[in-house]
């Protein structure tokens, strides 16, 4: 039996938070282990839980949600962090997956396409609304970074690799399914960031999605 997936959310919007923890409760394997509704007290409460994966709001009173994931990052380096904001700028999203979230949904998704992005997200995979999926490969685009794995001078085994992070894997099951340490593969990772200007594995996998293809043709 798989062990549940703690859960804590941060957002200081009554009504939204209310109505989250009543769809995570529709979510089988969620267990939501504690709420908060200001940054300092979801810094505190997850420094005490250590979830495995964390709901944040971007815009709240007290401190933005980028300082809280920064915050978040720091003590409890393994929980998932998914932004769930009103926000489709892009600055937002891309200063969020730079700081480290592992995904940044809207808050205007329909509940089932919120229920499905969760599931994905339990499973280790980036999850980021369709709506700015564009967005963020436009932002990409916007810095001169190369547009083909051949631009980029990645090897076959960094272009397996770029692959296997698109579809959310983690670098130990990437190390599995290559037969590679994963040692090796965090190397590997690194390179294929500075090939690319990328600062996280995020963009890395949205860049794959919208580039990979490319240099198949």
């Amino acid at each position: 039996m798989t062990p549940p997936l703690s859960v804590v959310t941060v957002d200081d919007h009554p009504l939204f938070r209310r109505g989250l923890i009543q769809l995570l409760g529709t979510i089988p394997g969620f267990n939501l282990v504690g709420e908060a509704s200001c940054g300092v007290d979801g810094i505190a409460l997850v420094r005490k839980c250590k979830p495995d994966l964390l709901l944040l709001d971007l815009n709240m009173k007290d401190m933005s949600g980028l300082e809280v994931l920064k915050a978040v990052k720091t003590s409890s380096p393994d929980t998932r962090v998914v932004m769930i904001t009103v926000s489709d700028q892009a600055e937002d999203l891309v200063s969020a997956l730079r700081i480290g979230a592992d995904g940044y949904l809207l808050k205007d998704m329909e509940p089932e396409q919120m229920v499905e992005s969760l599931r994905a997200a339990a499973t280790g995979k980036v999850i980021i609304s369709d709506a700015l999926t564009h967005v963020m490969a436009a932002a990409l685009r916007d810095q001169n970074r190369p547009e083909t794995p051949q631009e980029a001078d990645l090897t076959e085994q960094e272009i397996r690799i770029l692959e296997r992070i698109a579809t959310g894997m983690s670098n130990k099951v990437i190390g599995k399914e290559l037969d590679i340490a994963e040692g090796t593969v965090k190397v590997h990772v690194k390179h294929i960031l500075r090939k690319l200007s990328l600062r996280s594995r995020v963009e890395a996998a949205v860049w794959a999605v919208a580039h990979l293809q490319k240099g198949k043709a």
